[in-house]
């Protein structure tokens, strides 16, 4: 198809919209430059309170998964029972688009059994006008293009949004029907493909770090000669971290300290040095354990960081005549350990771990050569695990790539 010159990027860019990110002067012959709105219907509004006793299938934000990008679950309300964001009529093949925390993307396609069905004002409804194909548009909304222009639009630092307006000014490229739907024919092949390698390269993450994590957990379980019964208070101590009080200053700069609430801010050797001098048993170092004491992060398990601890922490010290610090280290992030966990740390609005709880945790430990022998193996299939987990990682990426690469091919008349 020979190509023919129709309006310019500059134009685009004149009318404030994503087009002139496309990269191109030139369209290819019979494409035209339109936005969003031009080529969407109007949809209606309901009030289901008004029917209070008809039932109706609600498709609320949460309703949509962007890992599949199809509605998944849906509430069978009646009207009386509806909430004051169900008001949007939906039909078959309106495409959904969450206004609210737009970069999340989550889109999908109204199927035929949601049909005259109602949705959240939190999604913008596009509904094609003839000559239009619905899927063309659904895969426009995943561009590259269009997601950097809701990230940009979007407003509301906690709650970050986009108004259906921003949504409708979107420019993009519109090739006839027969072009829109070939494309579209190219693009579902190309990414169900897609999806089914996706979905084989996360099975094959899952299953080597289930490799592992079952090796890990047989270690500790399939006990032989030479094991003996302990538990982890009989292999160390513990030490809660400290809270710095509210007149304590930086010798110099006058720098309230009690702004340095976790580990990790302990990063400059002066601020670090003038704690560890006022609570020298405070400080924890790389042999060292550290256990978050309380709240959402209860229970996780750090090691090698250097620093002083903070007081949601509480750091285990290991007696080296007994255990190795790496066998152990391995034991605490093992399934059965984490097992334990679930009965050990208490509360829901305020998790607490607690040391007597940590420490009567029981565990089987050989000789110290044994474990030695232990931490060897695991090591090296930790190593390997690591380095298909990575291959994985490495294909996912490759995957999504090559989706944003067809993406922009497709909209730019390059497919």
């Amino acid at each position: 198809m020979s190509d023919s010159p129709t309006r310019t990027t500059t134009d685009l860019r004149d009318r404030g919209s994503a087009g002139n990110h496309h990269g191109v002067a030139r369209m290819k012959k019979g494409w035209e430059t339109k936005t969003l709105g031009e080529v969407l219907q109007k949809t209606e509004t309901v009030n289901p309170l008004q029917t209070p006793n008809t039932e109706f299938d609600y498709i609320d934000v949460s309703s949509v998964s962007n890992a599949t990008f199809q509605i998944e679950a849906t509430q069978r309300l009646k009207g009386k029972d509806a909430p004051s964001r169900a008001r949007k009529l939906v039909k078959t093949n309106d495409i959904l688009f969450a206004t609210i925390r737009p970069t999340l993307q989550r889109i999908a396609v109204v199927p035929d059994h949601l049909d005259q069905q109602v949705c959240s004002t939190g999604y913008f409804v596009l509904r094609v006008k003839p000559g239009i194909d619905h899927r063309f548009i659904f895969h426009f909304l995943f561009t590259e293009i269009f997601a950097k222009q809701m990230e940009s639009l979007q407003k509301g630092a906690s709650y970050p949004a986009v108004t259906d307006g921003d949504v409708r000014a979107q420019v993009f490229f519109v090739p006839p029907l027969p072009e829109q739907q070939r494309i579209v024919g190219v693009l579902d092949e190309a990414f169900a493909g897609l999806a089914t390698a996706h979905a084989n390269a996360e099975k094959n993450l899952q299953n080597a770090r289930a490799l592992f994590e079952s090796h890990l957990q047989s270690v500790f379980t399939q006990c032989g000669n030479g094991w003996v019964e302990k538990t982890l208070g009989d292999l160390c101590e513990t030490t809660q971290g400290v809270q710095i009080p509210k007149n304590l200053h930086y010798k110099t700069g006058g720098v309230n300290l009690r702004r340095y609430l976790y580990i990790s801010d302990f990063d400059h050797d002066e601020n670090l040095k003038f704690v560890e001098d006022i609570y020298p048993k405070k400080r924890v170092t790389e042999d060292d354990l550290i256990v978050a004491n309380t709240g959402a992060t209860a229970g996780k398990i750090f090691r090698g960081i250097d620093g002083v601890l903070s007081n949601n922490l509480f750091k285990v010290t290991i007696n080296h005549a007994f255990v190795d610090v790496d066998f152990l280290y391995h034991f605490v992030t093992s399934c059965l350990f984490k097992e334990h966990q679930k009965k050990i740390v208490k509360g829901t609005a305020n998790p607490h771990m607690g040391h007597e709880n940590f420490k009567s945790t029981p565990i089987s430990i050989p000789t110290l050569k044994m474990q030695l022998e232990e931490v060897g193996n695991l090591d090296a299939l930790e190593t390997e695990t690591k380095r298909l987990e990575n291959l994985y990682q490495q294909k996912l990426s490759a995957l999504l790539a090559l989706k944003k690469s067809l993406l922009h091919q497709a909209f730019t008349g390059d497919l």
